[in-house]
């Protein structure tokens, strides 16, 4: 056979590969964006369209349902209390995780890859394993029922995953830059916020939207740790939209669709950074 034959064979096999790539690609699409699409449509709805035709477009759209969506349920506090939790426990995470990460990716000192190995680890176990340790510390310290209880528990559960992808970054920057920092007499804590720090950011940027995308859709923790509508968080409120004889659909989609605004917007302005974030260390040398 020679190779014009080969090539002329090759062709069909090479288009059908093409064609089932862009077949599994675009199912995958079509699953992982119906629901989104079917949701923000759903939002617009009556109820009565909800239950009656639900894959159809709104008759009427119906803005309201947004407005009836903050004032049924004070959405406007919640979202406050999402905001004060997610923020500051993301920034908790960060200076904790990043100080961390700086010494075990730059000192020497006995345990340390052990160490390192026994934090990470944690993201192999379920998080619903902590609910009895941390309901029981939090208690103890009479910080039940508070913003700052939330904030604790999120800044902890996110250090695993956190310590991983900024160590990582971290050990991918070359030591010689803190070599020449160390010989002009900077400090430890000086080649922290003045070398690594700035080199590091994507990493930061990386672990710090993961954390607060999390804290922002945490529900369970929230539920446990809380009990009053001045410490709850926007993932509650949707609670508010069901009661024993009636449910309010068009009120409850519309809630569902402004908790989701934050979050995209984070993930769509700083995607560039947590990619290149994820993907430090891949390449060596």
């Amino acid at each position: 056979m020679n190779r014009d034959t080969m090539t002329e064979t090759s062709l069909p096999v090479q288009v059908l590969g093409k064609f089932l790539k862009w077949l599994v690609l675009s199912l995958y699409l079509v699953i992982t964006i119906f629901p989104i699409v079917w949701l923000a449509l759903s939002a617009f709805k009556t109820n009565f369209e909800i239950e009656t035709a639900p894959f159809s477009f709104p008759a009427v759209w119906q803005f309201q349902n947004f407005v009836s969506a903050i004032s049924v349920s004070g959405l406007h506090q919640y979202f406050l209390n999402s905001i004060i939790v997610a923020v500051f426990a993301t920034l908790v995470n960060l200076l904790v995780t990043s100080l961390a990460s700086f010494t075990i990716a730059r000192e020497e000192f006995p345990f340390r890859k052990v160490f390192f190995t026994v934090t990470t680890a944690g993201v192999l176990i379920p998080i619903i394993a902590f609910m009895v340790p941390y309901y029981t510390l939090i208690t103890r310290f009479n910080l039940y029922d508070s913003l700052l209880a939330l904030i604790v528990t999120y800044s902890a559960i996110n250090i695993p995953i956190s310590m991983f992808l900024i160590s990582s970054f971290m050990t991918s920057i070359p030591r010689e830059l803190e070599d020449s920092a160390e010989i002009d007499g900077c400090s430890f804590f000086q080649r922290y916020a003045k070398i690594i720090m700035p080199l590091a950011r994507p990493g930061l940027v990386t672990a710090g939207t993961f954390s607060f995308i999390y804290c922002w859709n945490e529900f369970i923790y929230a539920l446990l740790l809380t009990s009053s509508r001045s410490a709850r968080t926007v993932q509650l409120a949707i609670r508010f939209f069901t009661s024993q004889f009636r449910t309010d659909y068009a009120g409850m989609y519309a809630a569902i669709v402004l908790t989701m605004i934050p979050t995209v917007v984070v993930y769509v302005f700083l995607h560039d950074k947590i990619i290149s974030g994820l993907t430090a260390g891949a390449v060596k040398g």
